[in-house]
This record gives structure tokens, sequence and C-alpha cells, in this order.
């Protein structure tokens, strides 16, 4: 059975939440250690949905996911979440930046990894962050190193999973239980006249 849409935004919004987010590290010990204070998550992790990024210099790539982006401009990563470590008390970034890719409906593994790829080259020459409101305090200059997470589900396939692991790349199975909205817009459909 295919990822279902609902499953996608269920986790996308379940995951912009900083508690769940943090959760979702825990199950990736190296990351989950790199949080500053467990005590105070909402000011140690930041999680932005859909990252912007300035870049510094331009990229000009040719082939398979053709890149034409000039010095300066503000691209929208190809990931879901973006999250980087702040030290509470100095309001300072620091440490590593993880970015989240969820694994999209109808998207098979060549469309995820190089999602990645993606981001990788975007953030290579040198980046920060474009902040929103409520963390425009903080000081967003690129990481010395990224790392992605991807989230699958149950019903992911079996050669996404293959694929990941033998990228050695860190993934997480979200258990897809069927969730309230969903068995709610199973009995509206069923109960809608025909037309």
């Amino acid at each position: 059975m295919p990822v279902k849409k609902s499953h996608y935004e269920s986790a996308l919004a379940h995951y912009c939440e900083t508690h769940a987010a943090v959760e979702l590290l825990r199950q990736h010990r190296p990351y989950f250690e790199a949080i500053p204070s467990l005590r105070r998550p909402d000011e140690s992790a930041i999680v932005l949905p859909f990252p912007l990024v300035r870049l510094r210099e331009p990229i000009s790539q040719s082939g398979l996911n053709s890149l034409n982006v000039r010095a300066g401009e503000t691209v929208c990563l190809p990931c879901e979440l973006g999250m980087f470590m702040c030290e509470p008390d100095w309001k300072v970034k620091i440490g590593i930046e993880i970015f989240i890719f969820v694994h999209r409906p109808q998207e098979d593994l060549s469309d995820l990894l190089l999602r990645w790829r993606q981001t990788q080259v975007l953030l290579d020459k040198g980046y920060e962050w474009v902040m929103p409101h409520r963390y425009r305090h903080i000081y967003g200059d690129a990481a010395q190193r990224i790392f992605p997470l991807f989230v699958l589900f149950d019903e992911t396939p079996e050669r996404i999973v293959r694929g990941l692991n033998g990228a050695a790349l860190p993934f997480v199975i979200e258990r897809s239980d069927r969730s309230q909205s969903d068995l709610e817009e199973e009995v509206f459909s069923a109960e809608s006249p025909s037309l």
C-alpha cells in the first residue's frame, strides 16, 4: 500500500512542533545528544518547516537536477524541516544542522536521495538561514556540518529502506496508525450522497 498524503501531512504537522521534533531525534541518538538543553527544548532546538536560506555564492549546475541560483538569492531547501541547535542562554546558534526529509507520496528512492543531494549542493558554498520573525534575534550563519534524517512510514517500499541502509543514511519509521482525521474522512465520504 503506498504512502497516503494524509500520513505525510500528519507527520509534517506533528514534527513542526519542537517537542515532537526532539522526540524524533531521540530515535537517532547522535543527533539527540547534540541538543544543548533538554530542560529547555523550545530554546535549544529550533525547527523551521521548509527552511529558507540565502546563498552567498552563485550555483550553476547542469544534469539531472539542474540548478541556476545567483549569489544573494533566497531558496527553499528541498526538505521538510531544517533544525539547528541554539545555546539557550546566549541565543547563539551552535553545533550541527539536521535536515529532515519525510517520505512523500509517490516518491521513490532516487527522488528521496536527490532531495538530500540537492540540499548538500545548495549549502556547500556558504549560506545563512532566513529566520522567521520569532527567531530574528538568532544569528543564522552556516554550520560546519550538516546531516540528514529520513522519516519513512510502514507503507514505504522495502527498496527505500534497503537503499538508505546501503547508503548509510539514518532514518526512522513513523508508525502510521490510522488517525482520527482519516476515519472522519472515510465516514464523511461514505455518508455523502452520490452525485
